[in-house]
């Protein structure tokens, strides 16, 4: 994984328990938006939020729009990388149609058991969410057309490794549509170590 100053096993722990309160508290106040107000400042259009469950789309917390450059074609294949409450994954399910298909991924059991109860009470067949970690994503080589991932890679401590699994899941010619954060100039080494700091 790379020579990486942060504790690896305390940052996850924390970002578990972060997304743990979104998905408990919804509507308190985060150092980022959720829910509706998040979705509608990121550009996502009404239709794609119709008739999906209301808890999934409250406890949305993305960054951005992953579906700027497009949905989802009918018939693919797409795995999201930190799917969480499962909105991205839900509306890339009914994009794709019967015939495709969707994994989420996500770390945090309380956001899977809210992604998994979403789909369910929608009626989404063609989704499933699996437990996981962006560097090693339970998806098998070359299976997805579309990966898609909305403000996680920028929590993932080695993003070498990420990406590494991002292009070992996609096949030949797929592609890849992230939202998230992004700098652009060196992060200091105290910072890197500052768990608050990834977090927050």
């Amino acid at each position: 994984m790379g020579d990486l100053t942060v504790d690896v096993g305390k940052l996850r722990d924390e970002i578990q328990s972060k997304y743990q309160e979104v998905v408990d508290h919804p509507d308190a106040t985060f150092h980022f938006h959720t829910g509706v107000r998040a979705a509608s400042n990121a550009g996502y259009e009404n239709a794609w939020l119709e008739g999906l469950p209301k808890q999934a789309v409250a406890s949305f917390a993305g960054v951005a729009n992953p579906f700027n450059w497009g949905l989802p074609l009918d018939g693919e294949r797409v795995v999201d990388v930190g799917s969480g409450a499962g909105m991205d994954s839900m509306i890339a399910a009914r994009a794709v149609g019967p015939t495709g298909q969707v994994i989420g991924v996500d770390m945090t059991p309380a956001m899977l058991e809210r992604a998994r109860a979403g789909a369910r009470d929608a009626g989404i067949e063609n989704v499933e969410f699996r437990e996981g970690l962006a560097e090693r994503l339970p998806v098998d080589k070359g299976w997805a057309d579309v990966v898609i991932s909305n403000g996680v890679l920028n929590l993932v401590p080695d993003k070498v490794g990420a990406y590494k699994q991002i292009f070992r899941a996609l096949k030949p010619g797929g592609r890849i549509q992230i939202a998230d954060i992004c700098v652009d100039r060196p992060v200091p080494e105290s910072a890197l170590r500052d768990i608050d700091l990834w977090t927050g």
